[in-house]
């Protein structure tokens, strides 16, 4: 049987964070959630660790690592979804906001563990979490998606650059996630939640269930010749 690997998830209190944390606890991987709240409570069903981070403070990125000890999988989740807007609206400073966190965040995250990775001579993975709005506009929702097409064009440079050190980084690009919080915003039966829907060939959102399934295919050997791509988990949505 593989040694566990340590995997690092951000944003691991959230709906996908969890279920990330658990597909890998369930292949038997060290899972470290980290997250500005919550980490703690969320890690405990998969027996991980929780710390709190702040993934726009280099500082503290480099004293977590320093906490948490060698990476062998990083999971880059965090990102700011509740901030949106049209085009004609939306304040700059929210922008950046959100830029900060998305692109900013991921970047440093990226960084500094691949540093680390480096250092050690040893392979390692990234996966970053995009979405299919990089590719597929939906008005309001333009600040959100340009961070995520900045992801997908993050993981691309990523890729190349670190393809020699035997680092792999991928990313998975849902579209709408049945997550908690969505289910919140737009209960199922909702109109608004039937006009996401009629946008999805196969009927459905994804559950975060599918979404973590993803993440753990491309951090495993069985994707040990795939880097630098961002794999749809949308049900056909870009199809439309």
């Amino acid at each position: 049987m593989p040694a566990a690997r340590t995997v690092l998830i951000t944003g691991g209190a959230g709906g996908i964070g969890r279920a990330i944390g658990a597909a890998f606890a369930q292949a038997g991987d060290a899972v470290v959630l980290a997250d500005l709240d919550g980490a703690e409570e969320a890690a405990k069903p998969v027996g991980g660790r929780g710390i709190r981070l702040d993934i726009t403070d280099e500082a503290a990125i480099s004293a977590a690592l320093d906490e948490v000890g060698p990476v062998d999988v990083l999971v880059n989740n965090a990102g700011l979804l509740s901030v949106h807007g049209r085009l004609l609206d939306l304040p700059g400073a929210d922008l950046l906001r959100i830029l900060s966190t998305n692109v900013h965040g991921t970047f440093l995250m990226t960084q500094l563990v691949a540093r680390r990775m480096v250092e050690r001579a040893e392979p390692g993975v990234v996966v970053n979490l995009s979405s299919i709005g990089g590719r597929q506009p939906t008005p309001g929702m333009g600040g959100y998606e340009s961070s995520k097409a900045a992801v997908d064009a993050l993981t691309r440079w990523a890729a190349i650059e670190l393809a020699e050190h035997k680092i792999r980084v991928n990313a998975v690009a849902p579209g709408p996630v049945a997550t908690p919080m969505l289910a919140a915003a737009m209960p199922p039966g909702s109109p608004a939640h039937d006009a996401w829907v009629a946008r999805i060939p196969d009927g459905r959102m994804a559950a975060v269930e599918d979404v973590a399934a993803a993440v753990v295919f491309l951090a495993s050997p069985a994707a040990a010749h795939i880097t630098g791509t961002s794999l749809p988990v949308d049900g056909g949505q870009l199809l439309t």
